[in-house]
């Protein structure tokens, strides 16, 4: 139809492929920074308990001499699983919150002498805390207890955490 076909790009590059930057995006979560290998993971989602654990973990990275790992996981679960309700699949919703605490990160005057990176996953806590061990080799992953009914009732992240885990967690109160 004359006056309806799509111009050629100006400059004749082909159009970037999405599976190729998928691709590529794998890649690069697997090829993880030397200077964090062996480093300190630790949980953290600006709760009073990750607060405890980042301070003992920044603590620990320093008396090491190696790296710190910060891990937030996101909670992109639908409600329905909380239901009791099988999840269809994991919602993939932007968390602002990730954004956050990583300006909160950036400003905080404790983590200026310190290698750190801040890492988003989404899923479960336990299974996202234990994959960053292992990308990053850790030589331990640090989080914080959970006091209250909630963590009586669903289990605790550090209690699944320390069954689980294949390197040493350390739960700090």
């Amino acid at each position: 139809m004359a006056g309806h076909e799509f111009p050629d790009p100006a400059d004749r590059k082909q159009v970037a492929d999405p599976m190729a930057d998928l691709e590529a995006a794998e890649q690069s979560r697997h090829s993880c920074d030397p200077a964090f290998q062996h480093g300190v993971v630790v949980g953290f989602d600006g709760s009073v308990s990750s607060e405890r654990a980042l301070a003992y973990a920044i603590g620990m990275a320093r008396r090491s001499g190696s790296g710190l790992i910060i891990v937030h996981v996101a909670n992109r679960l639908p409600t329905t699983v909380w239901a009791g309700c099988e999840p269809p699949v994991f919602v993939d919703v932007p968390d602002h919150r990730t954004e956050v605490l990583g300006l909160e990160l950036a400003c905080a005057d404790h983590l200026s002498e310190l290698s750190w990176i801040l890492v988003e996953r989404g899923g479960d806590i336990c299974h996202e805390l234990e994959e960053v061990g292992r990308e990053y080799a850790a030589d331990a992953i640090v989080v914080g207890s959970t006091h209250g009914i909630v963590g009586r009732i669903f289990g605790s992240v550090a209690g699944r955490l320390a069954r689980r885990a294949q390197r040493p967690v350390i739960v700090v109160p």
